[in-house]
């Protein structure tokens, strides 16, 4: 256990109270509000270690974190684990990891508040928005009979973005598969301030943005089947925000976090506090018996 053997702690953190080193985080812009509120919190506990933390989308981030030059990966989506992906590059380098949940999100297509027509999409509709076959000239009235004639101005994360996979999958049918006629970035503040400029706008990204938009955003109600379905705490975490509700991923590397107790204990210290700071910046807490799992994980991955 953490801070026994007689060795003292900062107060509340549960590690060493001379800890001290660096801990480098990069990789999704979804998951980045969690880590990032998770090291001040951290770094006020634990003076002695830093904890710098980037976006580079969860693509970006791998490429970092399977060759050793970042210890842990934010993640909106799964490691690329087959023979030829994210997985086979960290077994080369010999980088070893541990997947842990640390909370839930509902992917949220947002237009702008002036929008008072698309208040509710299915999933054909945006594929029809989003899909790679979708034309340059798209019109709203191209997306459903009624809709104005004006062309859809489209905005969605960059191609190294989780939050792009998971929504190409879910909606399109294919990872990466989109349209090439869309203004895209890895920073979802761009997204924001595209949509919320225009009124003919439309973008996705994480909950927790539209949360802290939400006076210049409106989020769209989505058909996956059973009827319009507005993301809320309530439906991400029930599931009935289907098909867009997904768990949010960090990929701490054990056989550092076993050689390095700042490492090791940032990752218990981000565990223990995931559920309370997710749900401060917009994100849905786990349940308890997840969290314990991935708590046991943990645990079992270093050694105690």
């Amino acid at each position: 256990m953490i801070g026994s053997g007689g060795e003292s702690t900062a107060p509340g953190s549960g590690a060493p109270a001379d800890l001290a080193g660096t801990v480098t985080i990069d990789g999704s812009s979804t998951v980045y509000p969690i880590t990032e509120a998770v090291a001040e919190e951290f770094q006020l506990a634990n003076p002695g270690v830093q904890v710098p933390t980037s976006l580079s989308g969860t693509g970006g981030g791998f490429k970092k974190f399977c060759v050793g030059e970042i210890d842990i990966n934010d993640a909106s989506r799964p490691i690329k684990a087959d023979d030829e992906g994210e997985g086979l590059a960290c077994k080369t380098n010999g980088i070893e990891y541990v997947e842990l949940q640390v909370a839930i999100d509902g992917l949220t297509v947002v237009v702008n508040p002036a929008n008072d027509f698309a208040t509710c999409l299915t999933v054909e509709e945006l594929a029809k928005i989003y899909g790679p076959d979708s034309p340059k000239e798209l019109k709203w009235s191209d997306v459903r009979a009624g809709f104005p004639d004006d062309v859809v101005n489209r905005y969605m994360p960059g191609a190294d973005s989780g939050t792009f996979d998971y929504f190409t999958e879910e909606i399109n049918g294919e990872t990466d598969a989109a349209t090439t006629f869309a203004t895209q970035s890895e920073d979802d503040n761009v997204l924001v301030t595209g949509v919320a400029g225009d009124v003919n706008a439309i973008a996705f990204f994480g909950y927790a943005y539209f949360v802290e938009n939400q006076d210049k955003l409106k989020a769209v109600e989505v058909d996956g089947g059973a009827g319009c379905i507005a993301p809320t705490e309530t439906t991400i975490n029930d599931n009935s925000y289907a098909p867009l509700s997904r768990p949010l991923f960090i990929y701490p590397d054990v056989g550092k976090a076993k050689e390095r107790p700042e490492l090791k204990a940032f990752v218990d210290f981000y565990l223990e506090n995931t559920n309370a700071l997710s749900a401060e910046v917009g994100y849905i807490a786990l349940p308890d018996d997840l969290l314990a799992a991935e708590k046991a994980e943990w645990a079992a991955a270093v050694g105690g």
